[in-house]
């Protein structure tokens, strides 16, 4: 099954930041929350295209999202907060009122390999 590790750095976005305003059950938001921007040459490593869902997991869980394309750099995965980085992420704070958000290493698997 082929699989890559990178490291995903959840971020805040201002579509995001308007549509959970808006309200976390639209479409608009979910798919914003949902998609997952990596670099051309890893998309070519998985072995999806723009629009392919995959798995990304954590040591503490994983979720679903659909992958793009961006100008990102190799190596690195992008994904704006929502309730699917929740369930990717460990509670622990390290006494800051925040869990680790950024910088984990994850693995993506596309989806099509899970079947």
């Amino acid at each position: 099954m082929p699989s890559i590790r990178l490291l995903l750095n959840p971020m805040r976005t201002a579509k995001q930041g308007v549509n959970v305003n808006i309200g976390k059950d639209s479409d608009e938001y979910k798919e914003i929350t949902t998609t997952l921007t990596i670099h051309q040459e890893d998309m070519s490593s998985l072995g999806v295209e723009d629009g392919d869902s995959v798995l990304v997991r954590t040591e503490f869980g994983e979720a679903k999202f659909v992958c793009k394309t961006a100008k990102v750099p190799q190596g690195l995965a992008f994904v704006p907060y929502g309730p699917p980085t929740c369930e990717l992420m460990d509670g622990g704070t390290d006494g800051t009122g925040m869990p680790t958000s950024k910088g984990w290493e994850v693995e993506i698997i596309p989806i099509s390999e899970l079947s």
